[in-house]
């Protein structure tokens, strides 16, 4: 199936009412909703990701396109689960312990869902057992930690020390990111990537994975 154009622009600005009545049209023509999703849908976030970076679009308007993407998954989840669509991974994300900011994981969390990830959310103030618990119960190939406050980013050391001390560390990539993260500190902590928005944060779960 080649690209839907207007499905594509939809989601590109963000139009939430078109995007759901372009998926409503395809799924009563019994169109392929895997492969509108999967040629259409996560190729548009990519770009939304991509302009963000280029500084061609700024948050507002990437949280617009996000929530329409959502709003898409939304209609179209159902039917996926019924064909047993595979997701192209599994992250793991909160806002450490003691940081209760959560617009910038949520954003993350749109994003990463909007590549075609599944998203396991934790939410926020979210203690180092609670990630070891999540690693456990779910078995995402990612955790994805966020600070927006110095003072909680030592979490993230004690969260990576939990998951050694519990076993499972081998077992996920671990991302992290927020306001006062930087690469430096990325690699001083031994995480595996660090992201600093949420269009870079989806671009990292993409190489992770080893996906384009």
């Amino acid at each position: 199936m080649a690209r839907n154009e207007e499905l594509y622009l939809a989601i590109l600005k963000g139009d939430r009412a078109n995007v759901q009545a372009i998926l409503q049209n395809a799924i009563n023509l019994n169109q392929d909703v895997n492969e509108l999703l999967e040629e259409t849908m996560i190729p548009a976030m990519r770009e939304v990701g991509e302009r963000f970076a280029r500084n061609e679009i700024y948050v507002p308007e990437m949280l617009i396109s996000a929530r329409a993407m959502q709003a898409g998954l939304t209609l179209i989840e159902p039917i996926l689960a019924k064909s047993n669509h595979k997701a192209r991974g599994k992250i793991a994300i909160g806002t450490v312990k003691g940081d209760l900011h959560d617009i910038g994981k949520n954003l993350v969390s749109m994003m990463v869902e909007g590549s075609g990830f599944e998203v396991i959310d934790l939410g926020t103030d979210v203690p180092p057992q609670k990630f070891v618990d999540a690693v456990k119960e779910h078995q995402p190939d990612i955790v994805g930690m966020s600070a927006l406050l110095t003072t909680t980013t030592k979490s993230m050391p004690a969260t990576l020390a939990a998951l050694t001390e519990a076993g499972v560390r081998d077992q996920v990539k671990v991302i992290i990111g927020g306001a006062p993260i930087t690469d430096d500190f990325a690699v001083k902590i031994g995480a595996d990537g660090f992201a600093a928005d949420a269009g870079s944060a989806a671009r990292a779960a993409r190489a992770l994975m080893g996906l384009a």
